[in-house]
């Protein structure tokens, strides 16, 4: 879909379907008053017998029989609200793209004004931007001969009235698309399926993004992870016939000598369970056990596309974890790249053990800040739903901006305790710590567990093991991977 922005006023656009975003209750605004009385009444009579009251996400799609330059005209609702906040109007504009694509219009222009700030608030106008983008994704690399298509949206414009507002529109557009794009990336990496997605795909991944961008990669190979004394990592992808990776990228934005931003995201780019087997139900969906390091490619390609002034570290251990004659076994001992030795007792808590060695590994770096992405633990779905990841770390400043990050971005964390209780729950009689601590506080004895390799810099860790896929598809978040992640990091780097 081309995305721009067009200097006109709504009333002239011609297009496919003209979208504009109303307020509860509030339908004696100019625009509304002429479109209604150019529609012979039809916009009054809707609100007066209840079909339309523009409560938060409503919409009605009225046919305009050329009565207008547009042939539909589609109302959103922004609900009740004096002040239109960026994640209402994207929440908004990628529900209007979701009829939009029902009404198969292959085109709309959306008037920026009725969002809010008389479409010329930068943060509005990058959050609807988003909103359509976002609303407009779709995975179809797989499909073939559909009997019924995917309807295919071909241009989309943001009108703004003058000239005064035009050129901070066309920015914060330009803006959404390089965020975007870094969403696409995580999304479409995680909707790869598995017999494609091996540790060896996500490192060309990983090559062909610096290429494009212009940033620095390097793989560790598994012997290389060998000499080096990455066990715990080791351990895990033993059981694969695809050999690990170790994907490291480097973007330099702000001043040589500055301390990086370290983003670590888990990789395991199918997880069965290993010994200890999951379930058959929706086992098919741990494809997207790598959505962490699928962000962390993400958010690099965006800093580079939008030349963020900060110096960017993106680790990802790459790894399979699979049950056979060679996989590692409950009750097997292993000593990460910190020294540290491991009781294993379930072999699906894979995922802390390859962090383990990424966040040991992280320290040459000589790191400002590390954060790390995971899809961790089922325990966080149980703690805070699908409606936000879970922070944890060692630094309550870090926390708060990750946190208010998220606000702005719309993309909601919430913080759990990391008190030094929860990692007696880890002690081990045979090994330094086990990789386990029960089914109390799962998610929190899981990052307690990450905080023994991370304890010499500055750290957070996200679980987004309850964001990172959508099951049932919403307006901005079809169904698959989400891509949860990379605007709230890139929220925050932003403010870094």
């Amino acid at each position: 879909m081309q995305l721009s922005v067009k200097k006109t006023q709504a009333l002239k656009a011609k297009t496919g379907c003209l979208v504009l975003a109303v307020i509860e209750g509030k339908f004696k605004t100019p625009l509304i008053k002429e479109l209604d009385s150019r529609l012979d009444g039809v916009i009054t009579r809707a609100t007066r017998e209840g079909e339309f009251r523009g409560s938060n996400g409503q919409t009605l799609l009225l046919h305009t029989g050329k009565r207008l330059p547009a042939q539909r005209l589609l109302l959103v609702g922004l609900g009740k609200t004096r002040k239109i906040d960026p994640e209402r109007a994207r929440q908004a504009a990628g529900k209007a793209l979701e009829q939009v694509k029902s009404s198969h219009a292959s085109s709309f222009a959306l008037d920026l004004g009725s969002f809010g700030g008389k479409g010329s608030e930068p943060a509005v106008v990058q959050a609807v931007a988003e909103g359509v983008l976002l609303g407009g994704y779709h995975f179809d690399r797989y499909l073939s001969n559909r009997e019924d298509p995917e309807p295919v949206i071909r241009k989309g414009e943001l009108l703004v009235p003058g000239s005064r507002e035009f050129e901070p529109a066309v920015q914060a557009t330009e803006r959404a698309k390089h965020v975007i794009e870094g969403v696409t990336l995580a999304r479409n990496l995680v909707n790869e399926p598995g017999n494609v997605k091996s540790p060896a795909y996500l490192a060309n991944q990983a090559r062909e993004l610096a290429q494009q961008v212009g940033i620095n990669c390097e793989i560790l190979e598994q012997e290389q992870l060998e000499s080096l004394g990455f066990g715990a990592l080791l351990g895990v992808a033993q059981g694969s016939s695809r050999s690990p990776k170790l994907i490291t990228l480097e973007y330099q934005g702000g001043n040589c000598d500055a301390q990086p931003i370290v983003l670590v995201g888990k990789g395991v780019v199918f997880d069965a369970g290993g010994i200890s087997l999951k379930p058959a139900e929706k086992m098919d969906e741990m494809k997207m056990d790598m959505a962490g390091g699928a962000v962390v490619l993400g958010v690099l390609k965006a800093a580079a596309l939008l030349k963020l002034p900060v110096n960017l570290v993106g680790i990802i251990p790459a790894v399979e974890n699979l049950p056979s004659g060679t996989a590692y076994r409950p009750g097997d001992i292993l000593t990460s790249l910190s020294g540290q030795t491991i009781e294993v007792l379930n072999t699906d808590a894979e995922g802390r053990l390859i962090l383990a060695d990424a966040l040991t590994y992280a320290a040459k770096y000589h790191p400002r800040v590390v954060i790390d992405l995971a899809t961790l633990t089922g325990a966080c779905i149980i703690a805070l739903g699908h409606h936000a990841a879970a922070v944890l770390g060692n630094h309550e400043g870090l926390i708060r901006q990750l946190i208010q990050a998220g606000k702005k971005s719309g993309e909601k964390v919430w913080q759990l305790p990391l008190w030094s209780d929860y990692a007696n729950q880890l002690k081990s009689h045979v090994a330094d710590m086990k990789n386990i601590g029960g089914r109390p506080a799962g998610t929190i004895t899981a990052a307690a567990f990450l905080q023994k390799f991370a304890d010499d810099y500055t750290w957070a860790h996200l679980d987004i093991a309850g964001t990172a896929w959508e099951e049932k598809g919403q307006p901005c978040n079809p169904k698959g991977g989400t891509g949860f992640g990379v605007r709230l990091l890139l929220e925050y780097l932003g403010g870094n």
